[in-house]
């Protein structure tokens, strides 16, 4: 499948993933927090769905203040705008560094759903699977 829609709201989504990924890699709450809409839904693989920033905020903190390190870095598969929502999925590369020494690289994948709103795209819902995992 190839992208579709507005490039211009199409790189507004890739600044999105950006934003997210920067703030993960600085492990910045705030900065996390703000790509989502409040209302939205975020699905981790092995751990379930949690729907609202409230009740998935506390989630993130909690698995972030485990690592010393986190590198967190996208690639862009389709983009597919229509309207005020789009869809899209990303291939995520993680390199994780625990506390305790413990070292793990992840790749997974991203389904999302984003909606438009003042202008800006949010994250909707997010559907994070595991693809590969290996302990270092």
């Amino acid at each position: 499948m190839i992208s579709s829609g507005p490039l211009e709201d199409r790189l507004m989504i890739r600044e999105l993933v950006e934003s997210y990924n920067d703030a993960v890699m600085r492990f910045d709450g705030d900065a996390w927090a703000a790509n989502w809409t409040d209302d939205a839904t975020w699905v981790l693989a092995g751990m379930g769905e949690f729907t609202g920033k409230a009740n998935f905020y506390p989630v993130w903190q909690g698995a972030m203040s485990g690592f010393s390190y986190v590198g967190f870095f996208a690639s862009a598969g389709p983009i597919i705008v229509e309207g005020e929502r789009a869809h899209g999925t990303w291939y995520q590369q993680e390199f994780l560094h625990n506390k305790d020494g413990g070292k793990r690289n992840v790749t997974g994948k991203y389904s999302d759903q984003y909606v438009k709103r003042d202008g800006r795209w949010f994250f909707q819902k997010r559907v994070y699977d595991i693809l590969n995992s290996e302990e270092l």
